[in-house]
C-alpha cells in the first residue's frame, strides 16, 4: 500500500495555488492546519502535526516546506516520530536561526534554535542554491544533521508561488523517487 503523504505547511498555511495545496488536492493527502499560521511555537506546532499523524492511518509521509520543515524536525525532537512515519520530504527549510528574517518574518523567531539531531525516519531535503531563507551551505548542514539525503533544486528562490512554484512538477520527480524509496521491498509498484 502507498503511503498517505501528510502536508505540513510552513508560515501562512501554503495558500491555494502552492505545490503543496496542489499535492493536498491531487494525491488526497492529509493536512496540518496551525491554529495560528503566523506565530509558530515548536510545542503548538508539534501538537497539531501528532494530532494529525495519529487521526491518519497507515503509513505517512510527511511532506514539509519551509517552517514546516522546522515543525517536523521540532515534531521527531519532541516525540521520537511513530513507528507509521516513513520518511519525509522536506523541502525549502527555513533557518529559524537567520535573524536577518526576523524582520520580514517575526513569527519565524520562535521556532530557534533549529534543532540539529538526526530524525528517526528517512529523509530528503530540497534546497534552493538562492533561498532568501536558509543559505544552500546550512541546508546542506541541516541535511547532514538531520541524517538526510540532499538536492538541490538550483536558483529556486524559496521553490514557492512566489519563485515560480506552482504545480511543481520537479518535485513530484523528487516524490516519486523518495517513494520509491521508502516502499518496503515486499510491495510492488506499478
Amino acid at each position: 500500500m502507498t503511503p498517505t503523504l501528510v502536508i505540513v505547511p510552513g508560515l501562512g498555511d501554503s495558500g491555494p495555488d502552492h505545490w503543496q495545496s496542489l499535492w493536498e488536492r491531487k494525491f488526497g493527502a492529509a493536512r496540518v492546519r496551525q491554529d495560528d499560521p503566523e506565530r509558530p511555537t515548536p510545542q503548538a506546532w508539534s501538537a497539531r502535526l501528532q494530532e494529525v499523524v495519529e487521526a491518519t492511518s497507515g503509513d505517512l509521509i510527511l511532506v514539509g516546506h519551509s517552517c514546516g520543515v522546522l515543525n517536523i524536525v521540532h515534531w521527531a525532537r519532541l516525540s521520537g516520530g511513530h513507528a507509521r512515519v516513513k520518511g519525509a520530504l522536506l523541502v525549502g527549510p527555513t533557518d529559524a536561526d537567520m535573524t536577518t528574517t526576523y524582520a520580514q518574518y517575526p513569527g519565524v523567531r520562535g521556532m530557534a534554535p533549529t534543532p540539529l539531531e538526526p530524525l528517526p525516519f528517512p529523509a530528503l531535503v530540497v534546497a534552493s542554491e538562492n533561498d532568501p531563507f536558509a543559505t544552500f551551505e546550512r541546508a546542506q548542514a541541516f541535511a547532514d544533521a538531520w541524517g538526510a539525503e540532499f538536492v538541490t533544486a538550483g536558483e529556486a528562490g524559496h521553490i514557492n508561488v512566489a519563485s515560480g512554484h506552482g504545480e511543481w512538477p520537479e518535485g513530484e520527480v523528487l516524490l516519486s523517487e523518495a517513494l520509491h524509496a521508502w516502499t518496503p521491498p515486499e510491495i510492488t509498484r506499478l
